[in-house]
């Protein structure tokens, strides 16, 4: 699986960024790495690919996701992870528990920082373990 390259500038310091910042721009990035699994799987009616992209970036799914890939994270990804779990987030969707969508926030945290750190490769390995 590709990814999209960064496109923004490189000097930007993923590690001085607000874990909320990394949040907003790693929830893109999984979900485009989603759309992509999901049309390389099968060439299917928009609608069928909406709905199954929906199921695999709920918070529940993320949730699940990072229990996945936990283990195989390092001591930096795991402190990554937590400051984007812990951030307050001012609202919770009724679609989520409170934990299911800070767990999920932390994720989109770790996937933001790396995609920032232009760390691809570790964004298609931890990706492949979830999808697995």
């Amino acid at each position: 699986m590709g990814i999209v390259v960064n496109l923004c500038k490189d000097n930007i310091n993923a590690s001085e960024l607000s874990p909320l910042n990394l949040a907003f721009i790693g929830d893109c990035i999984y979900e485009i790495m989603v759309r992509q699994m999901l049309v390389e799987k099968a060439n299917r009616p928009v609608n069928d690919l909406h709905r199954e992209s929906v199921k695999l970036v709920s918070a529940k799914a993320q949730t699940e996701a990072f229990e996945k890939i936990e283990p195989l994270l390092s001591e930096k990804e795991l402190s990554v992870f937590k400051r984007g779990r812990n951030a307050k987030t001012g609202h919770v969707p009724k679609s989520a528990t409170s934990g299911e969508y800070h767990c999920a926030t932390g994720l989109e945290a770790l996937f933001g920082f790396l995609y920032l750190n232009n760390d691809f490769e570790r964004l298609k390995e931890l990706f492949a373990e979830i999808t697995d």
